[in-house]
């Protein structure tokens, strides 16, 4: 399997919304796991919203940013 990246993040509740516990999981090849720590199941990032899906998207973008760098590097 590919190389990951494993990230925790808690959310705090909001209003009518509970408060969230997930592990991301992003991994070299593009896959991506996300992780619902109290119940132990799998979500979709269709699933996320608030706080959890802008920390989704900064870390998507920084692993792509980074993937592109070393590739710039090594064909440079």
């Amino acid at each position: 399997m590919a190389n990951s990246e494993h990230f925790r993040y808690m959310e705090a509740s909001k209003g009518s919304r509970p408060s969230r516990d997930l592990t991301f999981k992003f991994y070299t090849d593009g896959k991506l796991e996300i992780i619902d720590n109290d119940t132990g199941n799998m979500m979709n990032p269709r699933e996320l919203s608030g706080g959890s899906y802008d920390f989704y998207v900064r870390q998507r973008l920084a692993l792509i940013k980074r993937d592109l760098q070393s590739k710039i590097a090594k064909y440079a």
